[in-house]
C-alpha cells in the first residue's frame, strides 16, 4: 500500500509555527543571557564546584535537552498526523456486497443437475460474508423457495432440505423405486411450478420471475427508462445464476432473449450453466443460450470441457467475486496506526523525562 496525504499542507503550517516558536524562544533566550552577563555577580558553577554537584548539573543539562528534543518530536508528530496520512485499502473496501440469485429450471431433465448445484452452494454459503442469496424455481410458472435474504442459518437449512427431495430424482430408477412419501415431498416442492397446462421449461418467464427478486428490478418493455434508472442507482452487484437446458416447450411470456435484455437494462447480470445431458450441449438451442448470455456480459459454462456441475459452479462465483473485488479496489483510508503509535512513545518518553527532572 503506497503512504499519500489527505491534508499535505497542514505539514507545512504545523512546520512554519514549530519553525516560529523555536525561533522566538532562541532568540528570547539569548537576550536573557546577555542581560545576565552584564550584571553578572557569581556563577552557579562556581558555586557547585565539587565532583558530585557538577555531575548532577550536567545530568540535569542532559535530561532537559532530552526533554525538549522528545517535546519535538511530539510536535513535529502531531504535525504529521494533521495531514491525515493515508493508504490506497485494496481488501478492506470489499464489502462482498453481492446479491446472488439461484434460477433453477425444475422440469423433468434438469432435476438431477439442480440438486448438483444446490449442494455447491450449500458450501459455499459458508464462506459468505455480506452476500444475499435468494433462490427461485420454475417450470411453466416460478415459484420463489426462499427470498434473497443473509439469514445464512434459513439458506442452509432450505437448501439442505431442498437437496435432500431431489436426491431420489438423479435417474429414471431412482424414480421407479421411490416410495409414495418420497413422491409426495417432491411434488410439493414442486407445487406451483407446473399452473399452465401443456408448456414446460419457459425459460424466459422464469428469468424475469428471478430477476423480480432482486431490488430495482420492474417489470416492462425492453426500452423502459425505469430499468435504466434503476441499473444507474444499484450499489450492490446483482447476479442470477441460470441453470437450464433451455428447451422450451409451449409459448412463454417472455423469450430468452427479451428477459436478458431486462436483466441488463437494470444492471443485473445473468450466468448460465447448461444442465442437461452432455450429448445435448452441442445442439442449436445450447448454441443459442450461449449467445445470448455472452452477448449480455454473462459467462456460459457446459460440462463439455470435462468439469463437474460443483466445478463450474465455483468457477461462475469466483469470477464474480473476483470482478466485485476489483470494482473496490480504490479506497483511500486514514492510516495513522504507525503515527500515533510513534507519538505516544514520544509523549510517554516526555513525561518521564520530566519527572525526572523534577526530582
Amino acid at each position: 500500500m503506497q503512504l499519500s496525504w489527505q491534508w499535505p499542507w497542514a505539514t507545512l503550517v504545523g512546520v512554519a509555527v514549530v519553525a516560529a516558536i523555536i525561533i522566538l524562544t532562541i532568540a528570547m533566550s539569548r537576550r536573557g543571557r546577555d542581560e545576565s552577563d552584564a550584571a553578572r555577580v557569581f556563577s552557579l558553577d562556581d558555586d557547585l564546584n565539587t565532583e558530585f554537584a557538577s555531575r548532577l548539573f550536567r545530568r540535569w543539562r542532559w535530561l532537559n535537552r532530552a526533554a525538549m528534543a522528545l517535546l519535538a518530536a511530539a510536535a513535529l508528530l502531531s504535525v504529521t498526523l494533521a495531514a491525515r496520512p493515508s493508504t490506497v485499502d485494496s481488501s478492506q473496501e470489499r464489502s462482498a456486497s453481492r446479491d446472488i440469485v439461484l434460477c433453477l429450471d425444475v422440469s423433468g431433465s434438469t432435476l438431477p443437475y439442480d440438486r448438483q448445484v444446490i449442494d455447491t452452494y450449500r458450501d459455499l454459503v459458508s464462506r459468505f460474508q455480506g452476500e444475499r442469496i435468494g433462490m427461485s424455481i420454475f417450470n411453466s410458472t416460478s415459484r420463489t423457495v426462499f427470498p434473497l435474504t443473509d439469514d445464512y442459518d434459513l439458506v442452509s437449512r432450505q437448501l439442505r432440505e431442498s437437496s435432500d427431495i431431489l436426491k431420489g430424482v438423479e435417474s429414471q430408477d431412482d424414480i421407479d423405486k421411490m416410495s409414495d412419501s418420497d413422491y409426495q415431498r417432491i411434488s410439493d416442492w414442486l407445487e406451483g411450478t407446473q399452473n399452465r397446462k401443456d408448456t414446460t421449461s419457459l425459460i424466459g418467464d422464469g428469468v424475469v420471475s428471478c430477476a423480480a427478486m432482486l431490488p430495482g428490478f420492474t417489470y416492462g418493455s425492453t426500452g423502459s427508462s425505469n430499468s435504466a434508472d434503476a441499473s444507474a442507482k444499484r450499489s450492490r452487484a446483482a447476479s442470477i445464476v441460470l441453470a437450464t437446458d433451455n428447451v422450451v416447450s409451449g409459448t412463454p411470456t417472455y423469450t430468452l432473449e427479451q428477459a436478458l435484455d431486462l436483466t441488463s437494462q437494470a444492471g443485473i447480470t445473468v450466468d448460465g450453466l447448461f444442465s442437461g445431458p452432455r450429448a445435448s450441449e452441442g445442439e442449436n438451442t445450447t448454441t443459442r443460450m450461449r449467445q445470448l448470455i455472452e452477448a449480455h456480459d454473462g459467462v456460459f459454462l457446459t460440462q463439455a470441457n470435462g468439469s463437474s456441475v460443483d466445478e463450474l459452479v465455483r468457477d461462475i462465483d469466483g469470477r464474480r467475486e473476483t470482478q466485485e473485488r476489483q470494482a473496490h479496489q480504490a479506497a483511500v483510508v486514514d492510516d495513522p496506526k504507525w503515527w500515533t503509535l510513534a507519538l505516544s512513545i514520544a509523549l510517554g518518553l516526555w513525561l518521564i523525562t520530566v519527572w525526572r527532572l523534577k526530582r
